[in-house]
């Protein structure tokens, strides 16, 4: 036992010879627990955030389904709808209101040729030019060279008191003649009324005086009393023109019918003129006045009578109707013309223009002629 060379140790051996225990640092210590500390710091702010965004989620769902839950129930609001309003008209187009004694007439003023539209040959008509109009049908009953140029002269007076009487208010109100508008009358050698310089009349004097004796000191004064001037005026008569769709082939440079080459316009243009006048209700009692005095001036106190003489003239002639309306013209160019509108028997509306008769009489029987040859 004594040569092994181990020997044997008693229990006091390991007693005495424990291995020793590791010593842990400090700082290892520190590091640890405030990893610990900055790991529950986290889940902690984690866990109140995600509790936030689940409350606000739900929060957020919760008024999603209040809002579709009110949507089912309320019931469905009716939607307000605009009353119904009629189209208001075209600004270029008038609709006008006619009197009993011409809402027979046909709209517009435009007429037509037709298979039975005559050509005037009869011996008994002298003008060179000619035409009748059924104006309730808007078609050319008879003609003679209808759609030629004329200058229509006093015939112009027609589109004046139609212009003045679409633009005068108060027929009483008055006009003082100028020495201008004498002058004027007296270096043309137009008819006249027979109007004093500085004689005060009524606006109502002036629209007879224009018409009845075809008178030029009325004519210019009226044009100065409605547009400021005479040239403004013409510029009013042309607009007419246009809103009657004529401008194509008339054009008017003064307001009295002086022969002028731009101042023109057709037979069957002028026929549409009278009718756009008579129409007109003030237009119409003045172009069917066989006489009128004017009021009493200074000047004339017992006023002045003047007389429309084709109307004066015509009444007793058999025209197979009754001539209402009239307005005659002369210049050389255009020889003895007029426009009238005439009633027939049989209640038919009709309008006759002629132009280039030797002389006032020779124009009264051709129309005659002309009426009781083609109206019907």
């Amino acid at each position: 036992m004594g040569n092994n060379k181990y020997r044997n140790l008693d229990s006091s051996y390991y007693i005495r010879r424990k291995p020793k225990k590791k010593r842990i640092h400090t700082p290892v210590i520190i590091g640890v627990a405030a990893t610990l500390i900055l790991i529950t710091v986290i889940s902690v702010i984690f866990l109140v955030l995600h509790k936030d965004k689940t409350t606000e989620d739900a929060a957020d769902l919760s008024t999603i389904q209040e809002e579709i839950s009110q949507e089912e129930v309320a019931p469905e609001q009716p939607q307000e709808v605009a009353p119904e309003t009629e189209p208001e008209p075209e600004p270029d187009v008038e609709v006008k209101e006619l009197s009993p004694e011409v809402a027979s007439f046909a709209p517009g003023y435009t007429v037509n040729t037709t298979d039975s539209t005559a050509d005037i040959v009869s011996e008994e008509v002298i003008s060179e030019n000619a035409v009748l109009i059924d104006v309730d049908k808007a078609e050319v009953v008879a003609k003679r060279a209808a759609d030629v140029r004329i200058c229509p002269a006093s015939m112009t007076k027609i589109l004046t008191i139609l212009v003045a009487a679409e633009h005068v208010e108060n027929l009483d109100d008055t006009y003082t003649i100028t020495r201008d508008i004498t002058d004027f009358t007296f270096s043309n050698d137009c008819s006249i009324v027979g109007f004093d310089v500085d004689e005060t009349v009524t606006v109502r004097d002036l629209m007879y005086g224009t018409i009845l004796p075809s008178g030029a000191d009325a004519g210019l004064a009226l044009a100065n009393y409605v547009a400021g001037s005479h040239e403004a005026f013409v510029d009013m008569m042309n607009a007419k023109l246009d809103e009657l769709g004529l401008s194509g082939s008339a054009h008017f440079t003064n307001c009295v019918g002086i022969y002028d080459e731009d101042h023109y316009c057709t037979l069957t243009d002028m026929a549409m003129i009278m009718k756009a006048a008579v129409e007109n209700d003030l237009a119409r009692e003045i172009l069917s006045a066989h006489k009128y005095t004017t009021s009493a001036t200074e000047q004339h106190p017992e006023g002045i009578t003047i007389s429309n003489w084709f109307l004066r003239r015509i009444e007793d002639k058999d025209t197979g109707g009754n001539v209402m309306c009239a307005k005659t013209g002369f210049v050389n160019q255009s020889g003895c013309c007029a426009a009238s509108y005439t009633v027939s028997n049989s209640g038919g509306h009709y309008i006759c223009v002629s132009a280039n008769a030797w002389s006032s009489w020779r124009c009264i029987y051709d129309q005659v002629e002309i009426y009781t040859k083609y109206m019907k």
